[in-house]
């Protein structure tokens, strides 16, 4: 029997150790799970994915956060809410992640929001612009990065008014993002400007415009100007479509995301020009900030970054900074805590999470598209910086569409 005990104890020993060395380990990394649609996407989000891993890769340099280093684990939800959900719960069940991020589309973003709800757990949505992620489906585990649909179009009107035209026709793609940017356009204008028309409406799945019908149809209600917000492969088939039926000459048009490097350089020779839009100028910001992130980014991936990146790059820089705040610990109620007035230095100067509305201040950029001989593709001129914060709605007008208890 002492035999068979020291034995047992002797092999006991090295097995007692390496469990202590691996729940040592793991207490020193802090998983991140991020779910996104890289294969429906990939002009935005492999961009996205390169910022965040520059952000990890910046955050365990300095020494990580609380001395835990950062550690990224990544799904890929195929653009559909149902795969995403299955994705988080996969993570935290199997990868055992401890802070959750993502999400591209704007349906996908709402799952994921629901998900978070039902399950007390912590979320950033990062990219999904959708108002309802932070007010009507809003709830207290949810934060959301980038500019709303709200705020860029907040951004666009004041220059959509400036040009004084009366009859518009609307583009966008059928689904939650361009529907709600189109309401917010429509309501936006109508209160400035009470006798503007809108003439047309032309609305298209996603990913499968039929471009000659719907940039015939724009022409035939022979509007003044037209707002667009469509995007990616749709917004390159809408554009050329358009330079060759003429749709465009003499005619305004106002848009989102139209100058976002990840779908405007693709046009190459047929970039629009002249269309008042947002956009990432990145080949002319000056801002410190901006210049020591672009030289970074360079620096690690031999490419120039797209506004993908900035918003992958803020989302981690983002957790970071919320779990500083709470020493490392990725405690749900914890972090929700340490968003709320969370402050952030982005590429883009210093961001700060409402409150009131779980919204951050990141701003866009708010200008011209021309062509650039030299570069041989569109660029974005004539811009100004939008800061977010200015662009939203008052508090009161939060506690109407954001029907939840903080």
């Amino acid at each position: 029997m002492a035999a068979y005990g020291w034995s047992a104890m002797r092999w006991a020993l090295p097995l007692a150790a390496c469990s202590l060395t691996s729940q040592s380990w793991a207490a020193e990394v802090i998983k991140i799970g991020e779910i996104n649609s890289y294969k429906a996407q990939p002009a935005f989000l492999e961009p996205y994915k390169k910022g965040m891993e520059l952000a990890v890769e910046q955050v365990n340099k300095a020494g990580g956060v609380a001395g835990k280093q950062l550690k990224l684990v990544i799904r890929d939800d195929n653009g559909n809410p149902a795969d995403a959900v299955r994705a988080a719960e996969e993570l935290y069940t199997r990868e055992k992640i401890d802070v959750l991020t993502g999400s591209f589309l704007s349906h996908v973003g709402l799952a994921l929001t629901d998900y978070a709800k039902q399950k007390q757990r912590f979320f950033l949505a990062s990219e999904p612009l959708t108002d309802k992620i932070v007010w009507a489906d809003g709830n207290a585990y949810t934060y959301r990065l980038r500019a709303s649909t709200y705020m860029q179009v907040a951004m666009l009107v004041p220059e959509a008014l400036k040009l004084k035209k009366k009859r518009w026709a609307i583009v966008y793609p059928n689904y939650e993002y361009g529907q709600s940017a189109v309401a917010t356009f429509k309501a936006l204008m109508k209160e400035q400007q009470p006798d503007i028309e809108f003439v047309a409406e032309q609305a298209p799945a996603l990913g499968k415009i039929d471009a000659g019908s719907v940039v015939q149809a724009l022409a035939d209600s022979k509007p003044d100007a037209i707002f667009n917000v469509l995007f990616a492969t749709d917004l390159g088939k809408f554009v050329r479509e358009g330079n060759t039926r003429g749709l465009f000459k003499g005619r305004e048009v106002v848009g989102l995301l139209t100058a976002e490097p990840e779908y405007l350089d693709p046009l190459k020779k047929e970039a629009p020009v002249g269309w008042t839009v947002t956009g990432y100028p990145w080949y002319s910001i000056n801002t410190p900030e901006h210049q020591a992130f672009l030289k970074a980014y360079q620096a690690k991936f031999k490419d120039y970054p797209r506004l993908g990146t900035i918003v992958g790059y803020n989302a981690i820089q983002s957790i970071a900074a919320g779990l500083r705040k709470t020493n490392g610990n990725a405690d749900t109620a914890k972090l929700v805590e340490a968003f709320k007035g969370l402050e952030v230095e982005t590429p883009f100067g210093r961001i700060t999470y409402r409150p009131q509305d779980h919204q951050s201040t990141m701003g866009a950029y708010i200008g011209k598209t021309a062509y650039d001989q030299k570069l041989g593709r569109g660029v974005l001129v004539d811009y100004h910086y939008a800061d977010g914060k200015d662009y939203q709605p008052s508090d009161e007008q939060v506690k109407k569409l954001r029907p939840v208890a903080q």
